[in-house]
């Protein structure tokens, strides 16, 4: 049993083609496994678990009928007793549907006997094939042909050449049946050659008859490959054999199949889809196909992952099958048509003989209740293309004349019953004929059908132009070895592909919008504990590709780590989850993040998994921080002057009575420097504001910089303590707002009053830099760290942390950076510690 259930044996198993497992153990045969395709074709039903019955119980022998069971059985026991493959042949058993009838079934099995260790048989692998549809069509087509051949005993010698044409046929087909029965023999001799000489997995691999690979390591290394599936690549077995797979099939990239194979291989769990489109490039160009696929990791003897089994399978054979009904119709039609014919040629003889031959009159009128029976066939057979759900449209190959049109067909092209009927097909349909008129010539020279999907075209539809999707197939119809007729099928998919693109979109839109917030994305699975993130969780969590909940625990603040279990257990109770918390980085930094994510219930209000985001806030948490710490400032910057305002007018406010008094004047002095200093708060505060509406309006004049330099800062020179020297060039001019970059020299001195207190000399230099003028202000101060020279020009910073040491806002280098900024030039600080600092910007010279 360990053999069968080896994950490449299960993929050869668990296909789209019926199979079945069972115990060698005659008479008994015990069931071990079967697949869902064998439920399907059987009819055992889903609901009952059949493993461990015997085959006879499940398939009950008594209602089977006719001699099913005894061939069965021999067919097992010659498998066992041999060694060797069987192909069994048609035989009947019947079987019971869901509703307890009885029904009757044809089958073909194909039985391949697997030892394990020893030379005895161990299972028994078949493969069914219900083959119900085609025995009974073929008992149709024999009742009708004995029908024929005993209307026609009485027209023998009419006939003769008819006969002689059969027993050809005959002859041919015996001829056909004998070749077939050579190569038959000939395959099951390989068969059993290869059973004999082959018993490893590699032999399993390369004789499945469905595409399988083993992919080896991380680079995907194609150890073993067999011929099904390098057919999917058009490629060779030798050309990819030992060869990366992103080497051989690098349009792969951008596809889901590399993401589906490193998922599998990292977390060791199979994965596989019903249907996917697959991209490649063949020899003749870019082409796609439909795909099912599994893929099952590969594990070492350490039960690590060593690679992938791949097992796919081209499902267009359910196309091939909605071909062969389509041929059995068009058999039907033939078959139809060479009874018209037959009709035809005897009525014309008895008309001949219907004057002296009474009677080749009875038989006359014979051939007309089979022509009107023949008739009525005929119009059973339109009456069916006329109610067909899907379009169809059956043309004359000669010259394309349209014979058959069904009102579905003329739905889809827009076109009304007399457009079409009596025309060519690209007189009707025009719009569609110089992208499809060679096609279709193709298909008549080839006798290759053509099939597409998802062609857009653009049809004139009851005389609007309008684009549609459509599925169709150019199906020809052979009649003696020439084309006489092509049979249109088609479906308008049009809103499916609108809709699929729309969901498309969609997904892209809500992607780019993830990733433009740079939101995380995060899965946790409540019952396995399993947890899928993006790469935005990863990388804000500083944890790539985290298992579970239970790996980034530890990233949490020991502070916050509770949040996120009370989050969880409200979560579980309210279906929401919000919460936020502080992350600890690899560099011992405090980082934010807010959680918010969607718990979804099984249907017994179990939690079943959560979906949800995370958000980076460490920014936003230090604006919120700062803007704090500027109402802290603010409070205490306008405190301090109201204060002084206050006491000066308390004061003048008892002397008023005495106007003479000597204090009087300094109060009043106190009061205006009070007032000053209240106004240059408002001013900065009313500057950042119409910066931030865009208001600020810059009135240029052209200037001496000189001239700026040695007017500015009164205040400053008036107070003796600071000495302003002015150095550079004396004659250099700008063309530029005055005022504005008279606030910026300001700003500049004023700091270095405040932060060099005991810089007795500042230094006020003018210089032109190529096509720039440089305004630099350098003081002999304590300079300032480099870790706060980057910020020092955001709004609200202030060298000085505690915010009480000097006064001011944080907003003078700020309000200096726009005002130089609007003015096309550059601003920045040189400064090293115990060296000073140097404040500077950049004007443009000339005129803008």
């Amino acid at each position: 049993m360990e053999h069968i259930t080896t994950p490449i044996f299960q993929a050869l198993f668990q296909s789209d083609v019926p199979r079945i497992i069972l115990r060698a153990n005659s008479p008994e045969f015990t069931i071990l496994d079967y697949n869902s395709a064998h439920m399907q074709a059987t009819g055992i039903g889903a609901g009952s678990d059949h493993r461990g019955k015997s085959l006879w119980q499940v398939y009950d022998p008594v209602i089977a009928g006719e001699n099913g069971p005894e061939l069965v059985s021999l067919a097992l026991n010659q498998a066992i007793d041999h060694n060797t493959q069987v192909h069994m042949p048609v035989f009947r058993y019947d079987m019971r549907n869901e509703a307890g009838e009885v029904v009757p079934g044809w089958w073909q099995l194909e039985i391949l006997p697997v030892k394990k260790n020893s030379d005895d048989v161990e299972y028994l692998l078949i493969t069914t094939q219900n083959v119900t549809q085609a025995i009974l069509a073929e008992h149709r087509e024999q009742e009708l042909t004995e029908e024929l051949a005993a209307s026609n005993e009485e027209l023998a010698a009419a006939n003769e050449e008819l006969t002689a044409t059969v027993e050809d046929l005959k002859e041919a087909h015996d001829e056909l049946e004998k070749l077939n029965a050579e190569l038959e023999a000939k395959i099951e001799a390989r068969v059993r050659d290869l059973a004999k000489s082959e018993s490893s997995l590699r032999s399993l691999v390369m004789t499945a008859h469905y595409p399988l690979m083993i992919l080896r390591g991380r680079e995907w290394v194609i150890e073993i490959v067999n011929q099904p599936l390098v057919n999917l690549w058009d490629r060779s077995i030798e050309e990819v054999t030992g060869r990366q797979l992103m080497e051989i099939l690098p349009e792969l990239e951008g596809q889901p199949f590399p993401g589906y194979l490193r998922q599998v291989y990292e977390t060791g769990i199979g994965y596989g889809q019903e249907e996917q489109i697959f991209y490649y490039n063949s020899p003749s160009g870019p082409a796609e196909k439909y795909v099912s696929f599994y893929y099952d990791p590969l594990r070492d003897d350490q039960g690590n992952v060593c690679g992938i089994i791949v097992a796919a399978d081209d499902i267009t054979a359910k196309v091939q099958q909605r071909q062969l009904l389509e041929a059995s119709l068009e058999n039907e039609q033939v078959l139809t048509e060479q009874l018209n014919a037959i009709n035809e040629e005897l009525t014309a003889a008895v008309e001949d003989l219907s004057a002296s031959n009474e009677d080749l009159v009875r038989s006359q009128h014979d051939l007309q209740d089979k022509h009107q029976a023949l008739t009525e066939s005929e119009a059973r057979f339109r009456s069916l293309i006329r109610q067909a759900p899907i379009g169809i449209c059956v043309l004359r190959a000669s010259d394309l004349m349209v014979q058959e049109v069904n009102d579905g067909y003329l739905e889809l092209v827009g076109k009304d019953r007399a457009e079409l009927e009596n025309r060519t097909i690209w007189e009707a349909i025009s719009e569609a004929a110089e992208s499809y008129a060679p096609v279709m010539d193709q298909v008549i020279r080839t006798g290759q059908p053509f099939v597409a999907k998802e062609h857009e075209v653009v049809l004139i539809k009851h005389g609007i132009p309008q684009t549609v999707f459509i599925d169709f197939v150019y199906e020809p119809v052979v009649n003696q070895g020439q084309i006489n007729t092509i049979m249109v099928v088609a479906i308008d998919v049009t809103e499916q592909v609108k809709g699929r693109r729309s969901i498309e979109d969609v997904e892209e839109r809500i992607r780019l919008a993830v990733d433009a917030a740079e939101i995380g994305t995060f899965e946790h699975n409540y019952l396995t504990n399993a947890l899928l993130t993006s790469e935005r969780f990863d990388a804000i969590f500083g944890f790539p590709k985290p298992s579970s909940r239970l790996d980034l625990l530890p990233l949490f603040h020991p502070d916050d780590v509770h949040l996120s279990k009370q989050a969880h257990i409200r979560a579980a109770r309210d279906g929401h989850m919000f919460y936020e918390a502080r992350l600890i980085a690899k560099d011992q930094s405090i980082r934010w993040i807010r959680v918010q994510a969607k718990v979804y219930f099984q249907s017994n209000g179990i939690p079943e998994k959560l979906l949800g985001t995370v958000l980076d806030i460490t920014d936003f948490k230090k604006l919120q921080q700062q803007k704090d710490d500027f109402i802290s400032i603010a409070s205490h910057e306008l405190k301090t002057p109201i204060t002084a305002l206050k006491a000066s007018l308390q004061l003048m406010q008892r002397l008023k009575d005495n106007p003479s008094a000597a204090i009087l004047p300094r109060l009043i002095d106190q009061a205006g420097r009070s007032m000053d200093k209240i106004s240059a708060l408002i001013d900065d505060l009313l500057n950042v504001s119409r910066m931030n509406e865009g208001s600020m309006r810059l009135n240029k004049t052209t200037f001496l910089l000189k001239k700026l330099l040695d007017e500015c800062c009164g205040h400053v020179r008036a107070s003796g303590t600071h000495e302003l020297i002015f150095e550079g060039d004396e004659e250099l001019e700008v063309y530029a707002d005055e005022h504005r970059i008279d606030q910026v020299v300001v700003n500049f001195v004023n700091n270095a009053v405040k932060y060099a207190p005991d810089s007795r000399y500042i230094y006020l230099i003018a210089e032109r830099v190529g096509n720039t003028a440089r305004v630099a202000v350098r003081d002999n101060g304590p300079g300032i760290s480099a870790d706060k020279l980057p910020h020092l020009f955001e709004r609200y910073y202030r060298a000085d942390e505690s915010g009480y040491q000097v006064s001011g806002l944080g907003l003078g280098l700020y309000i200096s950076a726009d005002i130089i900024q609007r003015h096309g030039g550059e601003i920045g600080v040189n400064s090293k510690l115990g060296a000073g600092s140097t404040f500077w910007f950049t004007l443009p010279i000339g005129l803008d």
